[in-house]
């Protein structure tokens, strides 16, 4: 019996973290429900009894640890940093959430929010980008993605002129456009294989690019799904954040894979 759990956590869990053998219905159905749970505990009974409130402040105060976290998985990959359970994915998630914590109690208890918070991850964002820099062999893909991701702003922007969303969710659409230009450079100019298991068929059939498209029409159905799941504005702002960081993070971590493993 502990066999067979041992073999099923194995297969499923365990050895795609260091085989990098992607995604499969079962780890993404269990990641998808542990990230819900620990987006509705963590404004339950971090944010929520700590009074942050959540607004572009609380973005940029989160975005230098998600850089941090984005740039070492990046450095695994690459080879510059040790595989280790921790800093592997998922666990790089909950490592980063344990970096941070701390710091937003210490700035909502010293009441000098979000400064704390933001110095903290600038400090590991800079040690980790040290590396990146330091052992980067080709910035060619961070250019490709930069050239996807303005075009996608721009067009971004000016459709936001419209005003189709609330202000504040344009931070997580911003962040899966940047997502999708370093996921599209890497797999149609270089190569990379989509881990994402539905993602991964949606390639195969229709070519990187179908990323847009479908990025795009999840976003909306995530933005209307939201706004009549979650009445609680503050509860469906943390939300917003959440969706950011799950865009931001492999936006940041992809390019950064790419030149460390690119050579010139």
């Amino acid at each position: 019996m502990l066999e067979a759990i041992w073999n099923f956590f194995n297969q499923y869990f365990w050895e795609p973290m260091f085989t990098r053998s992607g995604y499969n219905a079962v780890n993404t159905f269990v990641y998808a429900l542990l990230f819900g749970l620990g987006v509705i505990y963590s404004y339950r009974y971090i944010i929520k009894p700590l009074k942050i409130k959540v607004d572009e402040r609380l973005f940029w105060a989160v975005t230098p640890m998600v850089v941090f976290g984005s740039t070492v998985r990046a450095l695994v990959d690459g080879g510059v940093l040790p595989q280790h359970p921790l800093i592997l994915t998922p666990g790089i998630f909950f490592t980063a959430f344990f970096l941070i914590v701390p710091a937003l109690v210490a700035d909502a208890k010293l009441k000098t929010y979000p400064k704390i918070t933001i110095a903290w991850g600038t400090i590991l964002a800079v040690w980790a980008n040290y590396l990146l820099i330091t052992h980067a062999k080709n910035w060619k893909p961070y250019e490709l993605t930069m050239i996807h991701t303005v075009v996608s702003f721009v067009a971004v922007l000016a459709f936001y002129r419209w005003k189709p969303f609330d202000r504040l969710y344009l931070y997580p659409v911003l962040a899966h456009y940047f997502d999708m230009a370093s996921t599209v450079v890497g797999i149609h100019f270089y190569g990379y294989r989509e881990v994402h298991w539905i993602e991964h068929h949606l390639v195969q059939w229709f070519g990187a690019y179908i990323y847009y498209p479908w990025i795009t029409l999840i976003l909306i159905a995530v933005y209307y799904a939201l706004k009549y799941l979650v009445p609680d504005e503050e509860e469906r702002k943390f939300w917003y954040l959440a969706i950011y960081v799950l865009g931001l993070g492999p936006a940041i971590r992809d390019p950064a894979q790419m030149i460390l493993q690119i050579g010139g």
